[in-house]
């Protein structure tokens, strides 16, 4: 359990981190680890998931796709122990106009991450302990409407009810999400391509905190909601002050 004082203590815990290959998962690996923890690793990507391993050196590692039920049922029914926590760092935005919207892979994006989440909820059942946590990431970005953010505002207002609910039914385990805004990661990287180091400087000039927000933040936020038993059924907002703003 964690320190009555909610600090950052995961002795001799087992977390399970799915998307644990970069970016938030994998800081949130080594900061679980940091805090005496053990960590079994979770990604798609086996090289990658390799080569992360390296670094933290976990309990076990497991290349697959969080998407596909199937196999998410499989990774948790063949757990070999009881684990603390579980969290969660899979899934990406989607944003796209009405105008050039495949319908297809829209459905299939919203379905996706909507049944990810169940399939961690319901499979896990039985795997975490008393008391121990589901934590899931989302996003802050599609609160506020805007050309080409429709799937991500349904996402963004359907996770937090989601986990409310999961709280009641899942209850003594407790559940719990973080809602990003931008931080700064690989992915990040990709999806804004040559545009990255311009955003980074826009959040530097604008946001409150005047720094760009981190995997290493989300991480820090990810392990003191595990240590505190009496956090259950929120949604955590970490975006620099994002929201603050105008525009």
């Amino acid at each position: 359990m964690g320190k009555p004082d909610g600090s950052q203590d995961l002795a001799d815990q087992i977390v399970v981190v799915i998307g644990a290959s970069s970016g938030m998962g994998l800081e949130t690996a080594r900061r679980v680890r940091a805090a005496g923890g053990q960590v079994v690793m979770v990604g798609r990507d086996r090289q990658r998931l390799d080569r992360a391993a390296d670094e933290i050196q976990p309990l076990s590692t497991a290349a697959l796709d969080a998407a596909d039920t199937d196999r998410l049922q499989r990774f948790f029914g063949e757990l070999p122990h009881t684990v603390d926590h579980i969290i969660s760092t899979a899934g990406g935005p989607s944003y796209a106009p009405l105008a050039d919207m495949d319908l297809a892979e829209t459905s299939q994006h919203f379905g996706e991450r909507l049944a990810m989440t169940l399939g961690i909820a319901k499979y896990s059942q039985g795997k975490v302990r008393d008391a121990g946590t589901l934590l899931f990431i989302g996003g802050t970005g599609g609160r506020r409407p805007g050309v080409g953010r429709s799937v991500t505002g349904a996402l963004t207002a359907a996770l937090p009810a989601l986990t409310a609910n999961l709280a009641l039914e899942l209850a003594p385990v407790r559940v719990n999400l973080i809602a990003a805004g931008f931080v700064d990661t690989p992915l990040s990287a990709t999806l804004l391509g040559d545009q990255i180091d311009a955003r980074r400087a826009e959040l530097r000039a604008t946001l409150p905190i005047r720094r760009v927000v981190g995997p290493r933040d989300v991480a820090s936020l990810a392990v003191h909601i595990m240590c505190n038993e009496a956090l259950t059924g929120a949604t955590y907002d970490i975006d620099g002050g994002q929201q603050l703003l105008s525009s």
